[in-house]
């Protein structure tokens, strides 16, 4: 999300029209508070358009981790079929494949994790802005009273501020962080540390490579006793 739209969405939880008035002068105090209401629909209609967006991201990855985990299921029985007609250079590429794809299913996973965590959060936020809106359009109703009684009553309500509890702080700053966390997933995290030298990096490609073909060597004969067992 945009961070703009978080430092907006911040501001106005925490705001009062006490303060917007008081720092615009030669403004009607009605006017501002009818923009502030406004300003908070557009804030909920861009809260929701993040959260269409991390929905659709769920959706694709859990459509995605259904599909490796059918395709996962598709190869165990092939590996069967290659092992029985003593074809293990055939196995063995299968089983390099479901190795592929066990690599990219705890990502999916995260990710469908983290799409949910951001959906709860930013559902939140627009509770909370539109309890805010709710909120403020009270306030305006009270002005709007104010204006037909006295003038001492007129300066009453425009001195008084909007106390925010203890209580309230903490749920602001909670949905500020979350919108930082969902801030920081969108733009990326910078990546940090040195990375090895040439040589190095090679000798490890190396050991990897010859690692994976012992898990495929290790995950044939294991295949290869459940089938003689049959």
């Amino acid at each position: 999300m945009k961070e703009s739209l978080i430092g907006r969405v911040g501001r106005i939880i925490s705001g009062s029209f006490n303060s917007l008035i008081d720092a615009i002068e030669n403004v009607a105090p009605e006017t501002v508070m009818s923009e502030a209401i406004r300003e908070i629909d557009t804030a909920i209609d861009d809260v929701r358009v993040e959260l269409g967006r991390v929905v659709a991201g769920k959706h694709l990855a859990n459509s995605r981790l259904m599909e490796e985990n059918r395709k996962h299921e598709d190869l165990s029985e092939k590996i069967e079929l290659a092992i029985k007609q003593a074809r293990d250079d055939l196995a063995e590429a299968a089983i390099s494949r479901q190795i592929d794809i066990e690599a990219q299913i705890p990502v999916l996973e995260a990710t469908i994790s983290d799409c949910a965590n951001s959906e709860k959060e930013l559902e939140g936020y627009i509770s909370a802005l539109q309890a805010k809106k709710r909120e403020m359009q009270e306030d305006l109703r009270q002005f709007r009273e104010s204006m037909t009684e006295t003038i001492t009553s007129s300066s009453s309500i425009s001195n008084s501020g909007i106390e925010v509890s203890g209580d309230v702080d903490r749920k602001v700053a909670k949905a500020e962080s979350a919108f930082e966390r969902i801030a920081e997933k969108a733009t990326g995290i910078p990546g940090g540390g040195h990375t090895a030298d040439r040589q190095t990096a090679t000798k490890l490609a190396e050991l990897e490579e010859i690692a994976r073909k012992n898990r495929i060597q290790e995950r044939l004969a294991a295949i290869k006793g459940n089938v003689q067992e049959k």
